[in-house]
C-alpha cells in the first residue's frame, strides 16, 4: 500500500468492491466495477492489489497514458512468462507451444513477420469476400427460418460471422468444424469467475489438445499438398528460412480463435444491445450508415472493450510517471478503465457513436502487441452491421445480454433479439 501515500489512503484497496486482484471483484454488477476503476483514476499513481488468497499481487494501471506507455515499451514490460492472471503454467507451454501473446522478441517478432507474410494482398482480398458472403447468408439463413423473438443473438449470428470467416481462411474443412466448435467451447467455457474463484485460460486442455491435434494433422497434410489457404501460407513460409511448425501452428490457431472469433463475437453482441438501448444513436445510425458506421463501430469497441486486462512483468527496475517499479513486477493494464479515462474522453461514460477523436485501446495500447487482426476485425463488424441494419432495420435485443463474469474478456453468453420479417 505504500504507492498510495499522500493520495486517497482513507480508501481501503484490499476489499472485493475495490480490488481487482480479489476474484469476487468480477461478479459484481459492472456499475460497481466501473465506479472502482473511476477511483483508482483518480490517484496519482498506480495502486498495488494483492490477491487475499495467496497474498501476491500487481500495480493496476488503469490510466490511459499508462496503459499506452507499457504497451510500447516492450523492452521494460514484457509479455513472458504469461499475459493472462494467473500466468500459464511452464509445462502447459511446453506441451501446448506459446502464444504470440506471450512472446517477446526476437522470437515474437520472427512469428508475427511469418504471419504478416502469409497475410498477402491476395489472401486479405478473398477474407473480404467472404465476409461479405457469409454476412449475407445469416441474414438469409435468419429471415428463412424465423419472425418475432427469442432466439439467441450470439449463437446465430456475432458467433456465426466470425468462426466460419476464420474457418475459410484457414481452410478447415467443413465436417471438422462443429467438432472444432465443441472443442473450444469445452476449452474456453472455464474462462472467468465463479464461487469466487478465478477461472483461468488453459483449465480445458483436454479440449484444447483435441483441437491443436486437428490442426496439426491440417498443416501436415497442406506441408505436401498446399492450397490458397493461410494454413498452407503458414506451414510453407520462407521468412528467413522460418515457417510454423505444428505445435505453433496450433497455438496460433487457438490464439486466432481468441483474437478474431470471441473478441469479435463480443463486441457485436455488445453492440446490438448498445445500439437497441440508445435509440437516438441507434437513429442517427441508420440515418446514413456510411456516414456513421465506422464511428458506431469504433465506439462499440471503446464502450465495451472485449478484452479487459493483459498483463506484463518488469524486465528491468523502472520508473513509471514517478512510480518506481522492480525487476520482476507483475502490472496489470486494464484496458477497459483506460477506454473510460477522464483525462483522455469526454463524457466517458456516455455511449457516442460521433466521438471523435475516438483513441481507444481496445485493440490494444500500441506496440508490437497491437491486434495483428484489428483490420479485419472492423470490417466484420462493418459488414455484419450493415447487413442486418439494411434488411432488418428494426432489429433490437430483448432484456440485457447474459454475461460470463470474467477478468480476461467482457464475455456474452447469450443475447435473445427480434425483428420484423420484411414483407
Amino acid at each position: 500500500m505504500s504507492a498510495l501515500a499522500g493520495t486517497a489512503s482513507h480508501t481501503d484497496f484490499r476489499t472485493a468492491g475495490t480490488n481487482p486482484a480479489h476474484p469476487e471483484f468480477w461478479s459484481l454488477p459492472a456499475s460497481e466495477r466501473a465506479a472502482a476503476f473511476a477511483r483508482l483514476r483518480a490517484l496519482d499513481r498506480p495502486v498495488f492489489c494483492t490477491d487475499p488468497r495467496t497474498g501476491k499481487g500487481f500495480h493496476a494501471l488503469v490510466r490511459h497514458a499508462d496503459v499506452v506507455a507499457a504497451s510500447r515499451t516492450p523492452d521494460v514490460f514484457i509479455s513472458a512468462p504469461g499475459v493472462t492472471t494467473p500466468e500459464p503454467a511452464r509445462w502447459v507451454r511446453a506441451v501446448f507451444g506459446d502464444s504470440m501473446v506471450n512472446l517477446d522478441d526476437p522470437r515474437h517478432a520472427d512469428l508475427r513477420r511469418i504471419v504478416s507474410r502469409a497475410f498477402t494482398p491476395r489472401l486479405i482480398a478473398k477474407v473480404e469476400d467472404d465476409i461479405r458472403r457469409v454476412a449475407t447468408q445469416i441474414v438469409d439463413e435468419l429471415l428463412s427460418r424465423r419472425a418475432g423473438g427469442g432466439d439467441d443473438f450470439v449463437s446465430a449470428v456475432a458467433a456465426e460471422l466470425p468462426y466460419q470467416v476464420i474457418c475459410n481462411m484457414m481452410g478447415i474443412p467443413e465436417k471438422q468444424r462443429r467438432r472444432i466448435l465443441e472443442q473450444i467451447n469445452h476449452a474456453s467455457e472455464r474462462t472467468g469467475v465463479a464461487r469466487s474463484r478465478l477461472r483461468v485460460p488453459g483449465l480445458g486442455l483436454r479440449a484444447l489438445a483435441r483441437m491443436q491435434g486437428v490442426i496439426a494433422a491440417l498443416g501436415r497434410e497442406r506441408r505436401r499438398r498446399p492450397t490458397d489457404d493461410l494454413i498452407s501460407a503458414l506451414v510453407t513460409a520462407d521468412v528467413d528460412g522460418k515457417h510454423l511448425n505444428s505445435r505453433e501452428l496450433g497455438a496460433f490457431f487457438s490464439f486466432l480463435l481468441v483474437a478474431g472469433v470471441e473478441t469479435t463475437r463480443n463486441a457485436l453482441a455488445h453492440g446490438l444491445h448498445l445500439l437497441t438501448e440508445h435509440p437516438d444513436q441507434r437513429e442517427l445510425l441508420l440515418s446514413d450508415l456510411d456516414t456513421h458506421l465506422g464511428g458506431a463501430v469504433e465506439e462499440i469497441v471503446r464502450y465495451s472493450t472485449p478484452i479487459i486486462q493483459f498483463r506484463r512483468t518488469l524486465a528491468v527496475d523502472h520508473d513509471l510517471d514517478g512510480t518506481p517499479l522492480a525487476q520482476g513486477d507483475k502490472v496489470v493494464l486494464f484496458f477497459g478503465s483506460a477506454n473510460r479515462d477522464e483525462a483522455v474522453f469526454t463524457e466517458p461514460d456516455v455511449f457516442d457513436i460521433t466521438r471523435s477523436p475516438n483513441p481507444h485501446l481496445g485493440f490494444g495500447g500500441g506496440g508490437p502487441h497491437f491486434c495483428l487482426g484489428a483490420y479485419l476485425a472492423r470490417q466484420k463488424m462493418k459488414v455484419l452491421l450493415r447487413e442486418l441494419y439494411t434488411r432488418l432495420p428494426d432489429l433490437s435485443s430483448v432484456g440485457g445480454p447474459e454475461l460470463i463474469p470474467s477478468s480476461f474478456d467482457n464475455r456474452v453468453r447469450s443475447l435473445r433479439f427480434t425483428f420484423t420479417q420484411p414483407a
